[in-house]
């Protein structure tokens, strides 16, 4: 891995990513971020494979429509859009450009497993693929109610309710 991107809620997150691993993590903020002002609604990041867009979608207004990212997208001149906003993976090409949410894997939406996204940049262009974990199996030892959420571990503390890649 040579970049870790996280999509924002919770720029903390990033932060404490980058102290654990030793690493700086590209990030963005996303709605949850205190002091959160227009000019922080996205970011470029420059590859081999072109431009990325790095942005939270919810000024993009994506959990209605990919209209407003694939706008921008296009009028950056990116060859691909990373956002998150929503905690639904997805992975998606349209007008040339690559969508890709990473889902969550601390809140996933829709009742969906955890998930994260491997993106991989190079000369002839920018790919993408999802990677899900399962949820756990209920124990007798676990609450069997399915809509209590986690409430602790290592990377539930680190990330907690982030949108990331």
């Amino acid at each position: 891995i040579d970049a870790i991107i996280h999509l924002g809620d919770y720029e903390k997150d990033a932060r404490a990513l980058s102290e654990i691993l030793g690493m700086d993590v590209i990030s963005i903020k996303g709605n949850m971020d205190n002091g959160f002002h227009p000019q922080d609604a996205f970011r470029i990041l420059e590859t081999e494979a072109g431009k990325l867009l790095l942005t939270h979608g919810h000024m993009q207004n994506v959990k209605s429509s990919l209209n407003g990212l694939l706008f921008l997208a296009e009028e950056q001149e990116c060859t691909a859009a990373l956002f998150g906003h929503t905690h639904l993976p997805l992975i998606e090409r349209a007008n040339g450009i690559l969508f890709v949410n990473p889902g969550s894997l601390s809140l996933p939406a829709g009742g969906g497993d955890a998930s994260y996204a491997i993106v991989t940049t190079a000369v002839d262009g920018v790919r993408a693929e999802l990677r899900f974990r399962a949820k756990p199996k209920p124990s007798e030892s676990s609450p069997q109610n399915s809509s209590s959420k986690v409430r602790g571990g290592f990377l539930r503390d680190i990330l907690n309710n982030s949108d990331r890649l």
